[in-house]
């Protein structure tokens, strides 16, 4: 079962149609959109500030979702891809973000939308990711533009999330 709990009397709200991995954390101050999944062992502690999840966004295994206190929340937008093992803390992520496995992404960063965010990369507090560019590296940098291949991974891979985790609700 799912560790789904309060924090100081700000409860967790979690969207219609969303899978939520039965080894999971989301506590506090936390509101997830429709349709999205958050998968195994995935953390969303909205404990010393908010996190806010658009619709259609997949938070994936052992992904740590944190925030700063009093100081900076979270916000992830619609159509989001966080890949496995992944750290977003006190940023902003757009819409049709893919961040990849293992990349790390630190306070005040804004990822614009339609932007691939490589794996293994960290993206520094303050940085601005440009809509429309592959980032990678430590700390990461423009890379190239994204291709047409690449856009479309951003626009079709939140639904194949759906479908995987409807293989955990189907009856």
């Amino acid at each position: 079962m799912a560790t789904i709990l309060p924090v100081k009397e700000a409860y967790p709200f979690i969207g219609e149609n969303t899978f939520v991995a039965p080894n999971c954390t989301i506590v506090g101050d936390v509101t997830i959109g429709q349709h999205c999944s958050i998968w195994f062992n995935a953390v969303v502690r909205g404990d010393v500030n908010y996190i806010r999840i658009g619709n259609y966004t997949n938070i994936q295994d052992n992904v740590t979702i944190h925030g700063t206190y009093q100081k900076n929340g979270t916000d992830i937008g619609n159509y989001v891809n966080i890949g496995h093992n992944a750290i977003v803390h006190g940023c902003i992520i757009e819409d049709y973000v893919l961040i990849g496995m293992g990349a790390i992404v630190m306070d005040r960063a804004v990822i614009q939308s339609n932007v691939i965010i490589a794996a293994g990369a960290v993206v520094l507090e303050n940085t601005i990711c440009e809509s429309g560019y592959l980032y990678a590296g430590v700390p990461a940098k423009k890379i190239k533009p994204l291709t047409e291949e690449q856009m479309a991974l951003l626009k079709n891979l939140p639904h194949n999330y759906v479908l995987y985790s409807s293989w955990f609700t189907e009856k």
